[in-house]
């Protein structure tokens, strides 16, 4: 069976992981009584996850024709003869009202019917609720004929029986972990003591082999220090020297140095009062050019940029150099810093100044992502610069954090391991089981990740 994949926007999409079979159609009778059969009706159905009566219903309300689906023999049938391209239209056109979500395209949507008797597209991916035009003829026959709600209670039995079995798993994985930090301690105390005994057995020994080595060094050492008067070096070069060690290279170069052999009157003075007042000038000298400084280049009064600001502004000069996704991966991970420092920074730079449609943007710079995400660490440098970046950014921009998820899932830059760590790592930091910022926004994908998971589980 020739199988395509659902959307008319993902058809070049080879990797696309929603499929369903092509419509086949057969023309039967003659005359008045020309039927079009719809042969897999039930298929294309199934894999739309709706049932084959809305599909049949819909053909015969757009085509003005009578439809007709029959449950027992699963027969789909309207009346004339119709061409299968004009029918595989009307079925794209289906798919985008009643199957896609509004919001992120994804086709894993759940009808669900109001008190208000108003008819709404839930998406379990990214959790939006689309509302559907209720001027369509289709409506008022899934009003009276609403659909079976699935039943998930063996899916959340299943679900809360492996995170039991997760969480005694994790519990015996600190037991064992205390007990190889426990059996280290104790091998560190002893290797310590017997080191210590070591060297109090050496120490004696070389103490009682050369008593007589040991005075006369005592000796020598005391005659060298004999006579020695010890000074600060006031000479220009040397203050010069300071000056460069303590400042930065703009203020240093402001600050000018006076040579005291220059002057005649400050030649008689005495050494210690010298000192004093070389010193308090220099220091007099080093604020007033540090302000000045700051003053005509801008600069924040002599302190020096954050690091995460620095990386920021290395990152935007990179890009505005051009460089191409490959170079700019290498620059990113040459870097000394911290890498989460690094990849946040990184990750502010490509996105910075945008305050709606993320995830768009995201799928536009995905080589940009892609490059620089190569293992499983760097998947999770990645989310905590997402999650850094969202909640920063304030509240609107941490509601699209699911559809940002979705965008590194499906571009296979982030695997779903990594996120579900990811999402179950800020619980056990909130502590009590509750959700932290960002991560509240992104539980409706993670649900859809952990349902699509035991559903391939159960099809195994």
């Amino acid at each position: 069976m020739a199988l395509q994949n659902i959307g008319a926007s993902n058809k070049d999409d080879a990797f696309y992981r929603y499929k369903m079979p092509k419509l086949a159609t057969k023309i039967e009778g003659r005359g008045n009584g020309i039927k079009t059969n719809l042969v897999n009706m039930v298929d294309v159905a199934k894999a739309l996850a709706r049932p084959p009566s809305y599909t049949t219903k819909y053909f015969g309300c757009e085509l003005g024709a009578q439809s007709k689906f029959d449950d027992k023999t699963g027969t789909a049938t309207v009346n004339g003869a119709h061409e299968m391209s004009k029918l595989a239209g009307l079925l794209e056109n289906f798919i985008k009202k009643y199957v896609q979500c509004y919001g992120c395209g994804n086709p894993e949507t759940e009808i669900v019917i109001s008190k208000t008797q108003l008819i709404t597209l839930k998406c379990a991916a990214c959790g939006y609720v689309s509302d559907v035009d209720m001027r369509n003829k289709l409506t008022t026959f899934i009003l009276k004929n609403p659909p079976e709600q699935k039943k998930s209670g063996k899916d959340k039995k299943g679900m809360r029986r492996a995170e039991k079995e997760r969480l005694k798993e994790g519990e015996v994985v600190d037991e064992e972990s205390k007990k190889v930090k426990k059996d280290v301690k104790k091998k560190k105390g002893q290797d310590d003591e017997k080191r210590a005994s070591k060297k109090k057995s050496g120490g004696s020994e070389d103490e009682q082999l050369s008593p007589v080595s040991s005075q006369a060094d005592d000796d020598e050492d005391q005659e060298e220090d004999d006579g020695v008067q010890w000074q600060t070096d006031t000479s220009a070069e040397a203050a010069q020297r300071r000056i460069n060690e303590q400042l930065t290279s703009a203020t240093s170069e402001m600050v000018m140095l006076q040579n005291s052999s220059d002057d005649p009157q400050t030649a008689p003075r005495a050494k210690d009062t010298k000192d004093k007042d070389s010193k308090s000038k220099l220091k007099k000298r080093i604020f007033k050019n540090s302000e000045t400084v700051a003053k005509d280049q801008d600069l924040p009064n002599v302190e020096e940029l954050s690091l995460h600001n620095k990386l920021v502004k290395d990152f935007k000069a990179c890009l505005k150099n051009g460089l191409t996704p490959a170079e700019l991966a290498s620059i990113v991970h040459s870097k000394d810093s911290p890498m989460q420092e690094v990849f946040s920074a990184y990750f502010q730079a490509l996105f910075d100044g945008i305050s709606k449609g993320l995830a768009k943007e995201v799928g536009k710079k995905k080589l940009y992502l892609a490059k620089v995400v190569h293992d499983e660490a760097s998947q999770k440098l990645l989310l905590g610069a997402v999650e850094e970046f969202c909640s920063l950014a304030g509240s609107e921009m941490g509601k699209e954090v699911s559809l940002v998820l979705k965008t590194l899932y499906d571009e296979e830059i982030v695997e779903e391991e990594q996120i579900l760590g990811w999402f179950d790592k800020g619980i056990s930091k909130c502590g009590t089981g509750k959700l932290c910022s960002v991560r509240k926004h992104a539980h409706p994908f993670v649900e859809w990740l952990r349902n699509a998971e035991a559903e391939s589980e159960e099809d195994e």
